[in-house]
């Protein structure tokens, strides 16, 4: 193995392990912060060590055992600074000699860990950012560049925003558990927008160049995968998966060869990737068989399972996909979910049905300057044959557009309808 296919396979090693590596040592030494440095000496020491030895046969027992060493050592040199560091020097030394097999000792205690590591990257003391940032580099395996260049961010404001991030956790003496009873709900509420939000910035990228990053699309798949298997019993995890998996599907159909966004009812279907499809409706079927209230997930999985099982556009149950969104307006109401409610009833009842509920919502703040609101109603005004007044929605709508695809995209629908009032 050349010395650049071991460096790729460390990566992927890194990838892989990393954040079971870093949920272990925050066990350990109580501090996910000093837990990551822990972590990154160990990677840094694989990458020094591995091309000579080749890579062991257990790569993360091999990272936190070489990561736990480093602990004792650092621990014991600060014996003079902090009383704290002499205590959990001893007690590292202690755990090594009680337990021989690392191995074992890790895989006894991975789930708990990655769960309570989970909760950790997304408390609520974070803001929204620094919870998306964070949860992708302690547990996706990013890079700060990584993640810099997936938002199209500086990588010294990501780097801040993690070293913030971490500060507050140890500020606000963030406990390394799992929440419980009441709080487990709302705390499991902000992993999963996390989650989401990954994913959705993946799949419909808000600014730059390119209308999908296929690679946080699977980070947040990944992470949602994960997720699923430490809390089983837990519907709007499997609903969230399921919500991924269905749309990731249509991922190849929603890029034409120049990279321009081809939208779901232009999509060619033969396109959609039926395992993914499978997977949603089988995580769909999961939450729904746990016996509880659907929850915003798993509503929109099931809307999404809607247009998964239609053959063509014409046979999207359109009525059933209304009242889905009837539902989520009932537990989960926003205007954002009005505009999507209007577009379905469009679909269902006509055009002018659909711009009926669009109207009143182009005096509410929250939508002022989303750019979906006047792309929605230039559909419908289209629909109806009111072109001018169409192009004009269009054109709006590229103007607060921040994605470069997206925007092109309205521009040439604008024009679509100039042209149109010509003829």
């Amino acid at each position: 193995m050349t010395a650049t296919d071991t460096h790729r396979a460390i990566e992927a090693v890194w990838r892989i392990e990393s954040a079971r590596v870093i949920a272990g040592l925050t066990r350990i030494v109580r501090d996910v912060g000093i837990a990551e440095e822990l972590a990154q000496d160990a990677l840094v020491a694989a990458l020094e060590q591995w091309p000579e030895s080749g890579i062991p046969q257990n790569p993360g027992a091999w990272l936190m055992a070489t990561a736990k060493h480093r602990a004792i050592d650092q621990f014991r040199r600060h014996t003079l600074i902090d009383g704290k560091h002499e205590i959990l020097g001893r007690e590292l030394a202690e755990r090594e000699s009680e337990v021989p097999d690392l191995t074992a000792a890790i895989d006894d205690h991975i789930g708990d860990d990655l769960l309570r590591l989970v909760f950790i990257a997304c408390h609520p003391v974070l803001s929204t950012e620094a919870r998306v940032a964070l949860t992708l580099r302690l547990l996706g395996g990013l890079t700060t560049e990584e993640i810099a260049r997936a938002y199209l961010i500086a990588e010294t404001t990501i780097a801040q925003r993690i070293v913030r991030a971490k500060r507050n956790l140890a500020d606000a003496h963030v406990p390394f558990e799992v929440p419980r009873a009441a709080e487990f709900t709302s705390r499991l509420t902000s992993v999963l927008q996390v989650i989401y939000l990954i994913f959705n910035e993946g799949y419909s990228a808000t600014s730059g160049d390119d209308w999908i990053r296929p690679a946080l699309c699977e980070d947040a798949l990944r992470l949602g995968r994960i997720l699923a298997e430490l809390v089983p019993k837990e519907p709007e995890v499997h609903g969230l998966v399921a919500l991924m998996e269905i749309q990731a599907s249509r991922s190849r159909a929603r890029v034409g060869a120049s990279g321009e966004p081809i939208l779901l009812l232009d999509q060619d279907r033969a396109q959609w990737d039926q395992l993914l499809i499978h997977r949603g409706l089988s995580a769909l079927d999961r939450a729904e068989q746990l016996g509880r209230k659907r929850g915003p997930y798993a509503i929109q999985a099931a809307i999404a399972a809607c247009h998964a099982r239609a053959a063509t556009p014409k046979d999207t149950d359109w009525a059933r996909i209304v009242a889905f969104y009837d539902e989520l307006a009932e537990i989960a109401p926003s205007p954002v979910v009005e505009l999507n409610r209007a577009v379905a009833v469009g679909m269902a009842s006509g055009p002018a049905a659909g711009l009926e509920l669009v109207d009143p919502l182009r005096d509410d703040p929250v939508l002022r300057a989303y750019h979906l609101l006047p792309s929605v109603r230039g559909h419908l005004l289209q629909k109806l044959g009111r072109l001018e007044e169409a192009r004009a929605e269009f054109t709006r709508a590229a103007s607060i557009a921040r994605n470069r695809r997206e925007r092109h995209l309205l521009l040439e629908r604008a024009r679509a309808c100039g042209n149109d009032l010509m003829k």
